[in-house]
């Protein structure tokens, strides 16, 4: 059984994060290369995109409307649960399966050792970290930059050892919360990356806060508000050039003092009793999947 998860040009976090969570919660040898079965974990990775001909078995993971909605209920997939009630509902299963996002079960793990020079810290999306120019930023505003690029292990102590952490970054926020470190949302630069958040945070009943978050640079101010990429092509060098070197460093001022807004807001956390609860199911699911799979070995 082959484990599938988003990969780009650069690792991201959030889907890095399959590579430390299931070679830990699973038995050694349970995963291999064999893509005639697919583990469909951690990350918006349910689509049209899985091979149709697969048997997959998702563990925990989301639709955010990247690829094509699959029609799962063709005899080839089999959902143990999902990130949220909007996934089950798009995908038309019962509610009971929209337990959350699987890297909630960081908290079945050995805990990471917290890193001790982190306060506040931002986390953009990894997308923002090459759009826009967010160290810069972080700097003026006395924050600490979380890249989503980073090594996982190292990820996990900054946000286990903040204070507070304000994240573009949705995972940075179901890690975050996992780990109890309180957090504030800000609402993604780029709109299409919106409707996950509603999907994990219902499945937590927390009452989503998402706050503006300003733009750094005059490359995020277009994909801000046109919806649109823009990181190639005609407009991403326009904004790269040196006629967009004034415009880009008042807009990064501007970014700066945002994030010291940002960070004067009220924090959330799910409440205890609710991702105690949640963790107890993903972790009931996990091992009545494994269970099913020695059994039939």
């Amino acid at each position: 059984m082959k484990l599938v998860f988003f990969r780009g040009k650069v690792p991201n976090f959030g889907d890095e994060l399959n590579l430390h969570v299931w070679p830990q919660l699973l038995p050694p040898g349970f995963l291999d290369e064999d893509a005639a079965e697919l583990f469909v974990g951690i990350g918006s990775i349910i689509g049209t995109h899985l091979p149709p001909q697969a048997r997959k078995f998702v563990m925990g993971s989301g639709y955010a409307g990247y690829m094509g909605l699959p029609d799962v209920h063709d005899g080839t997939w089999d959902i143990r649960f999902v990130r949220g009630p909007r996934t089950a509902d798009l995908l038309k299963l019962s509610p009971d399966l929209a337990i959350c996002d699987s890297a909630v079960l960081l908290r079945a793990m050995d805990p990471s050792p917290k890193a001790q020079d982190v306060d506040i810290a931002f986390m953009p999306h990894y997308e923002s970290l090459e759009r826009g120019l967010w160290a810069e930023a972080c700097a003026l505003a006395g924050i600490k930059l979380i890249d989503a690029t980073d090594p996982v292990e190292t990820v996990l102590a900054q946000i286990g050892g903040a204070r507070l952490l304000i994240t573009e970054a949705m995972h940075g926020a179901i890690v975050a919360d996992a780990l109890r470190t309180p957090w504030v949302a800000a609402r993604p630069i780029f709109w299409g990356h919106h409707m996950k958040w509603l999907d994990w945070s219902e499945a937590l009943a927390i009452d989503l806060r998402m706050h503006r978050l300003a733009p750094s640079n005059l490359l995020e101010l277009y994909v801000g508000t046109t919806g649109r990429g823009g990181a190639r092509g005609k407009i991403g060098k326009l904004t790269r050039s040196p006629v967009a070197r004034i415009p880009n460093t008042i807009l990064t001022h501007l970014a700066a003092r945002h994030l010291q807004k940002l960070a004067k807001m009220e924090p959330q956390l799910s409440s205890d009793s609710r991702i105690a609860q949640v963790t107890e199911r993903a972790q009931e699911a996990v091992q009545a999947f494994v269970g099913s799979r020695l059994a039939v070995s």
